[in-house]
């Protein structure tokens, strides 16, 4: 029997924690510096952004601090803070690290994946697949970091998802500037297929092939757009 104390105790327990107005604010500012709105290198002024978004410059100060702490925004000598420029070393660096991450992520989901594991799969992969034939880059983020984020669980890599989350913001704009060239909202897609077919496999061998096949193809893609842009 459940006591008094007990109950009353339960009670404190928040199951749907709230989102606050600077959570709001995050998210809002982060999509728009992932999506292109705000453009690399383009000034961040705290007036203007309180005037865009409707908020107060505490909130705009902690959103950017905070986006800072992810290298989507950098504070530039005498301009302020500004979206930060992704180079080609840093990019080459950012998918060497998914390589190592990922690969062995999906061998070793690939060996655990149940049948519910790969329904969850399935139901990200079906949302990916819709949401690029919408042409829809925010919705094709979202449904891609929900794949991933089974996959690595799954796979028992929770502390490597911690790590790859940290760098999401900068994974996730390399993803839409790759996204922006010929067929690669198709080519994507269908190489994530790859990996997802060797995990309802159980084949580790062919998910780690896949997942490394699909890396490379995108590391490429940004190699050579990000040189062009830096000559």
């Amino acid at each position: 029997m459940m006591l008094k104390q007990d109950h009353d105790l339960a009670d404190l327990r928040i199951e749907t924690p709230p989102v606050t107005l600077r959570e709001i604010a995050l998210d809002r500012l982060r999509r728009a510096i992932i999506s292109g709105l705000f453009e690399p290198g383009q000034r961040l002024v705290e007036r203007n952004l309180c005037e865009q978004m409707g908020v107060s410059r505490s909130v705009i100060r902690e959103v950017i601090r905070h986006l800072e702490s992810e290298g989507l925004v950098e504070n530039v000598a005498k301009q302020g803070p500004t979206v930060a420029r992704i180079s080609w070393e840093d990019a080459r660096q950012i998918y060497e690290i998914r390589l190592a991450l990922e690969a062995t992520a999906a061998a070793d989901c690939a060996r655990r994946a149940d049948a519910a594991i790969k329904a969850k799969l399935a139901t990200a992969l079906d949302e990916l697949d819709q949401t690029s034939k919408n042409q829809s880059p925010p919705a094709i983020l979202d449904a891609t970091l929900e794949f991933y984020k089974v996959m690595f669980e799954a796979g028992g890599h929770v502390i490597a998802w911690e790590i790859v989350n940290r760098l999401n913001g900068r994974i996730s704009r390399l993803r839409v500037m790759t996204l922006s060239t010929r067929n690669r909202t198709v080519s994507g897609p269908a190489r994530m297929r790859e990996i997802f077919n060797a995990i309802t496999d159980n084949d580790p061998e062919a998910a780690e092939r896949a997942c490394r096949s699909h890396i490379e193809e995108a590391s490429e893609i940004a190699r050579s757009l990000l040189l062009k842009e830096e000559l």
